[in-house]
């Protein structure tokens, strides 16, 4: 799993900085370029509740080569797009069925004890980071090249088939599953104080349902999918969702600007201001990388690790907003890619914590769409903040990670709850 979400994000993100040039070479105004380049993020929003939840229904493997496949469709789309219009239907395809990563993290959540999740989610989201970095470079290299962005989407097409392939070649049957009920058991078990929320958790198909859930009608699968929805919906996740979706939207607004203030601050070219990101991103990968020693410091307590990350990460923009030198904007920097690490990887396993493994791809789904809200909502607080000041963004964005720490603390009883049952069951 490590090895598709690398090529994943490798494929996309060779593609993604290349297609407003290239929707401008077909013709396209701002405006209509703009529309169509918010079609992925709002076709995201809608589908990553119902797309998580039908892997819950019809079981990972089916639900991830269907969205693989479907993928790989849209960009061999893109590469064939020659006008207007088949770009918009490629970016249109892409974004409803586009939760390959989202799934497979659901699959890891499945596979792996709660002690043992957070290094792996971590693992994971270093894999995919390095295909992050390495993408734009090479994408940028065939960009070049006569015809390059058709060349870049096929390739980007070809890797999405590898993926499926590697897929349906792991091992699914009864060994993945009796390590799923071995750990769904001991949850069972461990985790009975929470059994009032997770009562609206368990549907129809509480556990991931047995691959024959696929040829169920699809009506049957729909309703079973909403009685999910509507369970997260009347749980007591609505904190962690709501910590979620303002750390997301301070996060974005930190970078929303990033270029644009440090030229108007500092002088600094947007060249320096590209390396600075890649540096950030690749000490990403190194954070991913030592949450294991980092999660065994804090015995496995994930919501004090997300406490003080998120208070170290508003810190952080803090001292990047009022930062009187590049220098320390680069010391911002080099220590939020570290927060910001964690703090991600935090909010997942506090959500599969709370919730219940019973219903990951629906939790991550969920998840994945509130953090759509906040790419929708903070290009406008963004907007809006730098009438102000360059600095206004990341102000605006201290506030939000405040009230997010606020509501942590607010609750903290519940999470130290579950933190202490995660401590008995080790």
């Amino acid at each position: 799993l490590f090895l598709p979400s690398f090529q994943d994000l490798f494929g996309v993100s060779m593609v993604v900085p290349l297609m407003n040039l290239h929707i401008k070479s077909l013709g396209a105004s701002h405006t209509v370029a703009g529309i169509i380049g918010s079609l992925y993020g709002i076709m995201q929003l809608f589908t990553s509740t119902f797309v998580g939840c039908w892997s819950d229904i019809v079981g990972r493997q089916y639900s991830l080569l269907a969205c693989i496949l479907l993928s790989a469709l849209g960009y061999f789309l893109l590469g064939n797009s020659t006008t207007v219009f088949l770009f918009a239907i490629s970016r249109v395809l892409v974004g409803i069925f586009k939760h390959t990563l989202s799934i497979s993290k659901a699959l890891l959540s499945d596979l792996v004890s709660e002690r043992d999740r957070p290094l792996v989610m971590g693992r994971f989201n270093a894999a995919s980071s390095v295909g992050f970095i390495l993408g734009p470079v090479v994408g940028g290299y065939l960009a070049e090249l006569k015809g390059g962005f058709y060349q870049t989407a096929f390739i980007c097409a070809s890797i999405f088939l590898l993926n499926g392939g590697l897929v349906w070649m792991l091992p699914w049957s009864e060994e993945n599953t009796s390590n799923r009920n071995h750990y769904q058991d001991k949850e069972t078990n461990s985790f009975s104080a929470k059994s009032n929320h997770k009562h609206h958790l368990k549907s129809a198909t509480s556990r991931a349902v047995t691959n024959s859930s696929f040829f169920q009608s699809p009506w049957i699968q729909a309703t079973t999918v909403l009685k999910k929805i509507k369970g997260i919906a009347c749980s007591n996740l609505w904190d962690v969702f709501l910590v979620r979706f303002l750390m997301s939207v301070a996060i974005l607004l930190y970078y929303s600007n990033f270029t644009l203030a440090l030229e108007e601050r500092f002088g600094v070219k947007p060249l320096f201001s590209g390396y600075l990101m890649s540096y950030s991103s690749a000490l990403g990968v190194l954070a991913g990388c030592l949450l294991g020693p980092i999660t065994r410091l804090y015995g496995h307590n994930t919501y004090r690790l997300l406490l003080h990350s998120s208070t170290f990460t508003c810190t952080l923009i803090l001292l990047y907003a009022s930062a009187p030198s590049i220098w320390m904007v680069i010391l911002s920097s080099t220590f939020l890619a570290f927060s910001t690490t964690i703090g991600r990887t935090c909010i997942i396993d506090l959500e599969l914590t709370v919730g219940g493994n019973e219903a990951s791809g629906t939790l991550l789904g969920v998840g994945q769409s509130v953090t759509s809200v906040g790419r929708i909502i903070a290009p406008l607080l963004s907007g809006i903040a730098q009438e102000f000041s360059p600095c206004g963004p990341p102000s605006l964005a201290v506030g939000l990670a405040l009230v997010a720490i606020v509501i942590m603390n607010a609750n903290k009883q519940k999470y130290h709850n579950h933190g202490s049952v995660k401590l008995k069951d080790q």
